[in-house]
């Protein structure tokens, strides 16, 4: 079966977790990721639970579908085989500064100079026309500069925090795939590369604030900013009789159908508040307050039988254990495991959605540091004499022989 992005080739000078969770996206979409690392690896590789040394479980979930070749950038001949990589690529991606990228040589200018076509893409922390184009970020930096703990604040009063998980990194990454995305179809209709940036804070500020701009939305400003359903502490899930149940009662007929459940549905016609999502909004603290109470008198099975039978948004509260066995996960086949050359059987998470024609799909699995550099450089046209001579010299590595059985099982 063909994936959409088959045929593409992207060098990926990235590391982390931002550019690395988008470029297995576009791995998976088919496109021939060959992730180009220092010699020291991705520092991500280091972050535990791990069974191997660089080989840890964040760095295995998002590095997927590439080739792993180490190169020091630093060095002459590591820039040159880079720019090697480079000369019949239709993508780089990368998420040093640009800065960075120009000390080593490695700029969109010397980039396109010998590859016109190519997409240069670039996921960093700030745009470079302002006052931050210098500085490094990370996803709890941006978090805090686009005012995200502010928001935790502003709901219910308690300290500023971040979100538990990696939104910003995660976030910017699906935005940038579908850049390059869109960039790819300009490049197949017109033969033009590009440069493109896609700073962290820029995408984060225009995330926020579209849901939060509010009265800022006009000017003059008509009113306070902040979305105020958004900023109430009753959002959150709602505890039952003997758990939480997560409930979204949104629109006019939910509401309506919601208190007809209850039996309630007089009430509901009595009440001028409830009446639309404007008079709603505007007494949104005290009509979740009150949510809150109603959701208090029954258990979480009886609720989440309710609100389904009368078509309400609804859904239980999972922890991560839990999660990982929802029964709509299991039917739609959501996980999977394979067998990795080095590490074992492993547990996989689906692409997730569903083409009826080129479906993306796992191509690889997570590569070990440098375990494709040799193939890699011998497709450049480097003699053997020449990739002994780069490992001698440090420039590029691989990793100990994996024997042939397993990495052929890893891929079937």
């Amino acid at each position: 079966m063909t994936r959409p992005l088959d045929g593409v080739k992207i060098v990926d000078l990235s590391n982390m977790l931002m550019a690395p969770y988008a470029t297995q996206i576009l791995g998976d979409m088919g496109a021939d990721v060959i992730k180009v690392e220092a010699p020291g690896g991705d520092p991500i590789r280091g972050i535990g639970p791990l069974k191997n040394p660089g080989m840890g479980a964040i760095f295995l979930n998002v590095n997927r579908s590439k080739r792993s070749i180490t190169l020091d950038l630093k060095h002459p001949d590591g820039r040159a085989a880079a720019l090697d990589l480079i000369r019949d690529a239709d993508v780089v991606v990368y998420n040093l500064r640009p800065q960075v990228m120009a000390r080593l040589g490695l700029s969109y200018e010397a980039v396109s100079e010998i590859n016109p076509r190519v997409i240069y893409a670039g996921l960093f922390g700030y745009g470079q026309d302002g006052p931050y184009a210098h500085k490094p970020a990370f996803d709890d930096l941006i978090q805090g500069a686009a005012a995200i703990p502010w928001l935790a604040h502003m709901a219910d009063g308690s300290e500023p925090s971040f979100a538990p998980t990696a939104i910003i990194d995660r976030g910017v990454a699906l935005w940038a795939v579908g850049q390059i995305n869109a960039a790819l179809f300009h490049m197949a209709r017109t033969g033009q590369g590009q440069s493109i940036d896609v700073p962290m804070f820029e995408f984060m500020a225009s995330f926020v604030l579209s849901d939060h701009l509010a009265g800022h939305t006009f000017d003059p400003p008509t009113g306070p900013m902040g979305y105020p359903r958004m900023l109430n502490a009753d959002r959150r899930p709602y505890k039952t009789k003997d758990g939480y149940v997560c409930v979204m009662v949104y629109t006019d007929k939910q509401w309506r159908s919601f208190f007809k459940a209850l039996g309630r549905e007089a009430d509901f016609e009595a009440d001028p508040r409830l009446q639309s999502m404007t008079t709603r909004t505007e007494n949104i603290k005290v009509i979740y307050r009150e949510l809150a109470e109603i959701m208090s008198t029954r258990t979480s099975a009886d609720w989440l039988k309710l609100l389904d039978d009368a078509d309400i948004p609804s859904a239980p509260l999972h922890t991560l254990e839990t999660l990982i066995a929802d029964p709509h996960l299991e039917a739609t086949e959501f996980f999977s495991y394979f067998e990795h050359p080095s590490e074992g059987r492993l547990r996989d998470m689906a692409v997730p959605s569903r083409w009826s024609k080129t479906q993306p799909k796992q191509s690889r699995h997570p590569p070990s540091l440098g375990e494709h550099s040799a193939e890699v450089l011998r497709e450049l046209g480097y003699s053997d004499e020449r990739i002994a001579t780069l490992f001698k010299n440090g420039v590029s590595s691989a990793p100990p022989e994996i024997p042939a059985t397993k990495l052929a099982a890893a891929s079937d």
